[in-house]
C-alpha cells in the first residue's frame, strides 16, 4: 500500500493532481479541500494517500491533511457511500462541517450534498456518530482564495464536476447559472461547492 507521496507537484486540477516522485508521475484524485491547500505546480508537496483496488481499476486518492484521509476512510465504510461520493462530500463541505453535521445528527446538511439521499444521510449518521464523537476532532479547514479569469474558473470547475460524475450538460447549466448570479469574484472551489448542492 502507498501511504503517502512526497514529490514535485507536476500538474494540479480541482479533481486530481500528478505528483512526480523520482521521475514517476502518480495521478491522484483529490477533493477541493486538498486542492485549496496545495501550492503551485513545480513546488514540492506531500499527500497522504489511499489506494483503492477494484476489478477494473487501481485508483489513488490523496489528501493534504491526514485527518481528511481518515474521514474519507470513515465515509467509504458506510454502506452506499463509495470513493467518488465521499470525494463529492469532502468537496462540498469541509471535514469539520461534515463531522459536525454527523455528530449533531444534521440530516439536512448531509442531504444537501449532491448524490446523498435521505437514507444514505441517515446511515452515515447512525454508523459514524459514535466514532466521531469519540475522536472529537472537529477542525475547520480554511480554503485559500484563487482569482483566475472567469473562463479558466468555468473550465476548471466543469472538468472537476465531470470527473466527480456529474453529467457534462447538467454541470455546464449549473455553472453558468451560478456565474450569472454570483459574478466574476467567485473562486473555483466556491463554484464547485455551489454546483454540488
Amino acid at each position: 500500500m502507498i501511504a503517502y507521496l512526497d514529490g514535485k507537484l507536476a500538474y494540479k486540477d480541482p479533481s486530481y493532481v500528478i505528483i512526480d516522485v523520482g521521475g514517476v508521475g502518480y495521478q491522484v484524485k483529490i477533493s477541493l479541500q486538498t486542492y485549496a491547500a496545495l501550492h503551485n505546480t513545480g513546488e514540492r508537496c506531500k499527500l497522504h494517500t489511499l489506494l483503492i483496488v477494484r476489478e477494473d481499476s487501481h485508483t489513488l486518492f490523496g489528501f493534504y491533511d491526514a485527518e481528511e484521509k481518515v474521514l474519507f476512510e470513515d465515509l467509504t465504510s458506510v454502506s452506499g457511500i463509495g470513493p467518488s461520493t465521499a470525494l463529492v462530500m469532502l468537496s462540498s463541505l469541509s471535514s469539520g462541517e461534515i463531522k459536525h453535521a454527523i455528530v449533531s445528527e444534521d440530516v439536512k446538511t448531509i442531504q444537501s450534498i449532491k448524490g446523498i439521499g435521505l437514507k444514505t444521510a441517515q446511515r452515515a449518521i447512525i454508523e459514524l456518530k459514535d466514532k466521531l464523537k469519540k475522536d472529537n476532532l472537529v477542525n475547520n479547514i480554511t480554503p485559500s482564495i484563487f482569482e483566475p479569469a472567469n473562463a479558466k474558473i468555468r473550465s476548471e470547475s466543469l472538468a472537476a464536476l465531470v470527473m466527480l460524475g456529474i453529467p457534462r450538460a447538467t454541470a455546464e447549466k449549473s455553472i453558468d447559472a451560478i456565474l450569472k448570479r454570483e459574478g466574476n469574484d467567485i473562486t473555483v472551489e466556491q463554484l464547485i461547492k455551489l454546483a454540488l448542492r
